[in-house]
Order: C-alpha cells, then structure tokens, then sequence
C-alpha cells in the first residue's frame, strides 16, 4: 500500500475480514508501516507500506459512442500489453476496461509498454456491452433481415446453434464474427459450427435466424 494519512484503501482486516478486504482509514504512516482503521470492526492494526510509488497513467475509456477518461496506477516495473483487462473509475462511471492501443507519444502506438513509457492507455468498456445482431428470417429472404442490438454483460456466451431470447426478438445463433483484436483467443475470426462459444465482449457481430412466435415482418 501507498496511501496518505487520511486515505481510504481496501485491505484485509485480521480482526473480522481476513481473507476479504474491506475499507479502511490510514491513521499515521512511518518507518516503513502505516497504522491503519478497519471501517467495519474499528479494529486497528499495521500494514508494510510499498518501497516505490506506482506508476499513473491516464487511460480513456470508450463505451457505446462515449468517451470517459480516468486514471490507473500500475507497479514499477509493470508491462502493459493490449487486451489487459481491469477496473477504471472515472467521474462519469467505474467500468471493466479492455485496453485496445497503448500510446507511448505523440501518433506512437503500440501493443506492449513499459509502465513508465506509456502516455495514455485506450480501452474498451468490456464489463457490460452493446451487441449487433442481425436476424434473418426462416424462408432465406436475406433481403429482409433485421438488424438489432441487446445489452448483456460482457462475459455472456453466445453460442452457434443455441437458441437466444431478447423480449419479442427470438433466435437461433447461426455463426458470430469476432472482433480483431479477441480472433487470437478463438478458431477463426468468423465461427459458424453447432458449439462455437464467443463471450459477448469479443462479439462483433452476431449472426441468428428468426425464431419469434408472431408472423415475419418485414415492417
């Protein structure tokens, strides 16, 4: 730990949490240790504190068409490589984030850095996400697909030849194409045999035929 007299940082607590961290409050800092108050019990007790200070990085976060920036502190030392998941908080929202490009200076991109080297980090809001679907209809008409987008957690499966139900929508996962920077995690960047399974956070698009109860429309 790193915090300042009066600070707040979660850390297990001996006395009613000791393998969950709750809250607490550093009261003074010395030689090397913070003495510091559990929130939940009161219970005091000391804690090493960190030999070198962590690294801040402004990262930015994209969600839907929004854009929030925040700041995360990594360890000295620390590498940070494209595809890195972890929480960011922002004025705007504290979200699970997916880091798409990391910036070492002006136009310098590139997918692994040094801590200390990075300027900013870009990511994606993985932890809940917009998903594109397009359903066809049962007779093959692709002319009169239909294009959706549900809301689920970034870590729903969508899997080919499962059936999926969004309020009215109903229907059967035909094949999903998966985003550029996941296609290393699964076969192949477009999956289409009975079992494939894509987290909803590595969707790019899903493909589906029409299951719904009421008549095709094509209004």
């Amino acid at each position: 730990m790193s915090e300042n007299v009066g600070e707040s940082t979660p850390l297990e607590c001996p006395s009613c949490s000791p393998d969950l961290e709750t809250v607490h409050e550093v009261l003074t800092t010395g030689g090397g240790q913070a003495t510091v108050q559990c929130t939940d019990c009161g219970h005091v007790h000391k804690e090493a504190l960190d030999d070198e200070a962590g690294v801040a990085v402004d990262v930015v976060v994209s969600q839907d068409d929004e854009s929030f920036t925040g700041t995360v502190e990594f360890d000295p030392g620390e590498t940070v490589y494209e595809g890195d998941e972890f929480v960011v908080e922002t004025e705007e929202t504290i979200a699970v984030a997916r880091v798409t490009s990391i910036e070492t200076g002006p136009e310098e991109r590139t997918t692994r850095a040094d801590a200390e080297d990075v300027e900013t980090v870009w990511t994606r809001a993985v932890g809940n996400v917009s998903v594109d679907v397009t359903v066809h209809p049962q007779d093959g008409a692709r002319e009169d697909s239909r294009g959706l987008t549900v809301h689920v957690p970034g870590d729903y499966e969508f899997t080919v030849g499962a059936s999926e139900s969004f309020g009215d929508e109903e229907f059967e996962v035909t094949g999903v194409h998966v985003r550029e920077n996941a296609v290393d995690d699964y076969k192949f960047p477009k999956l289409g045999e009975d079992g494939d399974t894509v987290f909803a956070k590595d969707v790019k698009r899903v493909y589906g035929e029409d299951e719904s109860s009421t008549a095709w429309s094509a209004w």
